[in-house]
Formats: structure tokens, C-alpha cells, sequence
């Protein structure tokens, strides 16, 4: 697939810079967003339609048009699923700078507003951008997330870490949550035993584990 020109593009910087032709690529309103949403895994048009909510249908095809042209996403159609976006090799070089978007943007988020849309695979993105095993480094065991209808796990093996979705055979300690609640946990809004005592955390394992879990997402227990 040939890649657009930044020379062609309607709108740019005009800059002969690397983040601004980056931000000419990717810096438009909810492009991002949908690279966080295929980040997940191949998504159909429905799908990433019913997760960006208010983005429109002749945005989010605007947007997938472009993202397309650039090479960031592929698609193709499937009789049964309709078109299929994925991320290619070059999307998924955007990983690690959108978990470090993510990870910064923590620190921002207050309460949850009433209107805003918290989506339970969110916080699988959350693990992912958060954990940092360097901070447990002798730790090698598995940690469960249950948010909602969502269940992932993160595994640490001696200061390397890989986040997965669906359960995990033997589980250090299992969390078990709404996406809300893991999302101000995730942004200091509250400590994981303030969660546990207004109910809406449960934790399942040893104390060391729960320590260690923390630890290595960087949160404080608050005990």
C-alpha cells in the first residue's frame, strides 16, 4: 500500500520536523483514539463506532480512509464481519508513544463526569501503559483484572512485563472491578484499599502479591 505524501495532505505544519510531521499524520481530533481501539486487535467499522462515541459515521470513515493511506491501518472485507481494520507494522510502532500518551494523561484525569463514556477495555490499555516490572524486579507471577464484562491479565517475569487479554492459568491475585473505579485508581483518584473499603474493588490473593501488583503499576496501597 503506498503511503501519503505529507506533500499531499490538506492540512500540515509546514514544518521540517520530526513530531510535526508525526502530528500532521496523527494529530488530527480521534485519530489516536482509534489507533488505541486497534490496538486491541482487529476491529470492525461497527465496533470502533460503538466505542468513540460522538465521533460521527463520516468522521470515523474519514479517518479510517486516512489511516489507511498512511499505512497505519489495513483493511479488508469479510462477507460475515464487514470491512476489518487492523493496525500494521507501522501502526504498531505507535504503541509505546500512545502508552506513553496514555500514561502521562493519567495524571490529569478528576473525577469521572457524568457525561463521559468509560469503556471496560480501556483498563486493559491502562495495565499496559502503567506497568513497569523494573520496579519489582525479582517478582515472576501473574496478575488477573476482571473490569466489568472484561478480563485480562499481566504477567512480570524479573523486570519484563506483557499484558494479555483473557485469564490467566495460575493468578497471583485476582482484581476484580468496574472500569470507573479501575480508571481513578489508575490516576491517583483513590488507593486500591480506599476502592476495597467503599466496595468497589475486590482483591483475591496474599498480601505480598497485592503488594507487589501495586508496586509495579506504580499505585499506592494506601495502607
Amino acid at each position: 500500500m503506498t503511503r501519503a505524501s505529507p506533500k499531499r495532505r490538506e492540512r500540515n505544519y509546514r514544518q521540517y520536523c520530526g513530531l510535526a510531521a508525526a502530528l500532521d499524520a496523527v494529530g488530527e481530533r480521534w485519530t489516536l483514539l482509534i489507533v488505541r481501539e486497534c490496538m486491541l486487535g482487529p476491529r470492525r467499522y461497527k465496533e470502533l463506532l460503538a466505542d468513540l462515541p460522538g465521533i460521527g459515521t463520516n468522521l470515523l470513515s474519514e479517518r479510517l480512509k486516512k489511516l489507511c493511506a498512511l499505512g497505519v491501518l489495513s483493511h479488508e472485507e469479510s462477507t460475515e464481519r464487514g470491512y476489518v481494520y487492523e493496525l500494521t507494522g507501522t501502526g504498531e510502532s505507535l504503541r509505546e508513544p500512545v502508552k506513553g500518551l496514555a500514561r502521562w494523561g493519567m495524571s490529569l484525569l478528576d473525577e469521572v463526569p457524568d457525561d463521559s463514556v468509560v469503556r471496560p477495555h480501556w483498563g486493559f490499555l491502562a495495565v499496559e501503559a502503567m506497568a513497569d516490572a523494573t520496579r519489582s524486579p525479582n517478582a515472576r507471577e501473574e496478575y488477573e483484572f476482571r473490569v466489568d464484562d472484561e478480563v485480562f491479565h499481566l504477567r512480570v517475569d524479573h523486570g519484563v512485563t506483557e499484558a494479555a487479554r483473557g485469564a490467566c492459568a495460575d493468578p497471583a491475585l485476582i482484581a476484580t472491578t468496574d472500569a470507573a473505579t479501575f480508571v481513578r485508581i489508575g490516576s491517583g483518584g483513590c488507593t486500591p484499599l480506599e476502592a476495597v473499603e467503599a466496595g468497589k474493588l475486590s482483591l483475591s490473593g496474599a498480601p505480598e502479591a497485592v503488594l507487589r501488583c501495586s508496586t509495579v503499576l506504580g499505585l499506592g496501597t494506601g495502607a
